[in-house]
């Protein structure tokens, strides 16, 4: 059966109600004040359509925060940004409750958490206590100051940032916490026209983004994504791409054995199904392909595999892991029906 919200045809319904143009619509004003970034941008845009959050890689000044902002101009909701430094506590992340003398009574003061899409700067440099506190917002949607609970913004996502290039001053990220980011993204720099049309001003901080989408809409679309297809096969595919990081050697990688010490857990499964449902919506499609789990895969994946002890002495490139994963392990051939004997 059809999803109503789902028309057979782009001309079957009114532009401002058929999710493809919309979302196209959102990404393309997106694009026009972050300048360099489409691929980052679409996977954002997949992210929030699949109710998962973001962990973006990259060095300074690659527009992440700006990112950040114009998604919030772009679909109407609150924007809150948190720099995390070593002395955080998890009251300046959630809130904490206030003695009032001249009212003799406590109140309490919600934190920046509670917003649609939180920005966590260099989420790393937070100690674990401030971990925590993050990881219960993100995986339970709800925070609890003085026995009293208190339910985030719907829909909340978070987009944390690291810094590959120091180390100092930093906190390895719990594994549990880092399994609760649907995608970790490696954010480039941008090409060299791209970078030209930023320096010249007409793209950028100076650039304002209009809204284009109302969080109503949002929440619309991601039932939509939710009723795309997907075929067993294509989900099969999904699964044995997961499965062979776990057991690379019945997948003809018996070389990876040894330099994959965990590999992902089945959150990653449903994770890669999911947002392939909502990057097939944002391609105009009602169905999952095999190519959007090809696509999906290095970003769902990469952030899961625990490497050995061996493979971090080699220096061994998780992208080159990825790279062999998806090179061996294909789309399995449907099975004909054969008559009952």
């Amino acid at each position: 059966m059809n999803s109503p919200l789902l028309p057979e045809r782009d001309d079957e319904l009114d532009p401002s109600t058929q999710p493809r143009r919309v979302l196209e619509a959102a990404l393309w004003e997106c694009k026009r004040v972050v300048v360099g970034q489409d691929a980052m941008l679409e996977r954002v845009i997949v992210a929030l359509l699949a109710g998962g959050h973001v962990l973006l890689e990259g060095v300074p000044g690659l527009a992440k925060t700006l990112t950040v902002r114009t998604l919030a101009d772009v679909l109407g909701g609150s924007f809150a940004r948190i720099q995390f430094t070593p002395d955080l506590v998890p009251a300046d992340l959630v809130g904490t409750r206030i003695w009032h003398p001249d009212r003799g009574a406590f109140e309490t003061e919600l934190g920046p958490v509670f917003a649609n899409l939180l920005l966590a700067d260099e989420i790393n440099r937070a100690p674990a206590k401030v971990q925590s506190a993050l990881l219960e917002v993100m995986q339970e949607r709800q925070v609890t100051i003085g026995g009293e609970t208190h339910k985030v913004p719907h829909p909340f996502l978070v987009l944390a940032t690291q810094n590959p290039i120091e180390s100092e001053g930093t906190y390895q990220l719990p594994e549990a916490q880092v399994d609760r980011f649907l995608f970790k993204l490696v954010v480039g720099y941008p090409q060299l026209e791209d970078e030209v049309m930023v320096a010249r001003g007409l793209a950028g901080e100076r650039t304002h983004a209009r809204e284009v989408l109302q969080l109503e809409d949002l929440l619309r679309f991601r039932a939509a994504a939710e009723d795309v297809l997907v075929d067993r096969e294509v989900a099969t595919f999904a699964v044995r791409l997961v499965d062979a990081t776990r057991r690379p050697g019945e997948y003809g990688l018996a070389d990876l054995e040894g330099l994959i010490a965990y590999g992902a857990s089945p959150r990653a499964s449903i994770g890669l199904v999911r947002a392939s449902q909502a990057l097939a919506l944002l391609r105009g499609r009602r169905h999952v392909a095999y190519e959007d789990i090809r696509d999906l895969a290095r970003d769902v994946l990469r952030h899961r595999l625990v490497l050995s002890y061996d493979a971090l002495a080699d220096r061994v490139d998780v992208e080159d892991l990825m790279d062999r994963v998806l090179e061996e392990v294909r789309p399995q051939a449907r099975q004909p029906l054969t008559a009952a004997a």
